[in-house]
């Protein structure tokens, strides 16, 4: 079953995505993270496609969708509401299974709290709730230790950093997995998405506009910093990698208290990078998640 790739024009951007699958079943949409782009689940899009129709698209900003050059275009309420017009249009009759991991699932999770009509299930692989993340990065100094790299991210020349030698940062950042080595012509697909105009640019806007972000030193924003109230009344489940060098572990605590149907499976040994590493349990527990419904 062929994985076709598209573009659709919504209100305010064009997006990329690749789809597979019959239009008379249940639909997954998965969002991917930084720096990765629609492809990178190629793994779960052809164990999924037999069954499901299955939709990936490059976030805006990234790979071949659009990317817009202002600012305020990448805050996270205009990016929730792009990725609910995509779903809405490609779903347009029944609610979507959504599937998400790193920024893709930052986003989900609110997308899911402000359009529950638009998405049935969600599925979240290694991407912190906004609330347990921004209490952490409040009361846990590991957890604002661990997010320092993000510095780097929004510095004035990361631009020309992450470009050097062949993205050499982004090929040892995302692909230089523990228990998972690719292909060269995986990297080279990888190298692809981050050479399109703008993609490097457009990726590090999403850092520039992180709300969460506040350093040890300035205690005046770490006393200022609101815990969000985000809250998830469809069933959801959280497939963690344990670990995670960006995040805390304590990110899994307290989840009852934002989100009233919540399953949280948690992968010794793998990394923030477990859709790659161990693509088939990953895709297991996707599928007896969605099965549950």
């Amino acid at each position: 079953m062929t994985i076709t790739s598209n573009h659709i024009a919504l209100s305010s951007c064009e997006l990329h995505y690749l789809e597979a699958g019959a239009d008379n079943t249940t639909t997954l949409v998965f969002l991917h993270g930084f720096p990765e782009f629609a492809g990178c689940w190629h793994r779960q899009l052809d164990y999924f496609k037999s069954h499901f129709r299955v939709i990936a698209p490059d976030l805006p900003g990234y790979n071949l969708s659009q990317k817009p050059k202002a600012e305020d275009f990448y805050q996270v309420p205009n990016l929730i509401s792009i990725l609910a017009e995509f779903i809405d249009r490609v779903s347009p009759s029944s609610p979507v299974i959504l599937i998400a991991h790193d920024w893709g699932g930052a986003l989900a999770w609110p997308l899911t709290a402000f359009y529950p009509q638009l998405i049935s299930q969600l599925v979240i692989l290694n991407a912190a709730h906004p609330s347990t993340f921004t209490r952490e990065m409040k009361n846990n100094p590991e957890q604002r230790r661990r997010s320092r790299y993000i510095l780097d991210l929004i510095a004035d020349n990361a631009v020309n950093e992450l470009q050097k030698n062949n993205f050499a940062f982004l090929t040892n950042l995302c692909l230089a997995h523990r228990t998972y080595q690719p292909e060269e012509h995986e990297r080279q697909v990888y190298i692809d998405a981050w050479s399109q105009i703008g993609a490097v640019e457009g990726m590090l806007q999403y850092y520039k506009n992180m709300p969460q972000l506040v350093l040890d030193e300035d205690e005046e924003k770490l006393n200022q910093l609101r815990i969000p109230d985000i809250r998830i009344d469809v069933p959801t489940t959280v497939i963690w990698g344990m670990e995670d060098r960006a995040f805390v572990p304590e990110v899994l605590d307290g989840l009852d208290r934002y989100v009233t149907d919540i399953t949280v499976r948690r992968l010794q040994g793998a990394t923030h990078w477990l859709h790659h590493e161990c693509a088939d349990q990953v895709n297991v527990l996707i599928n007896r998640a969605i099965s549950r419904q």
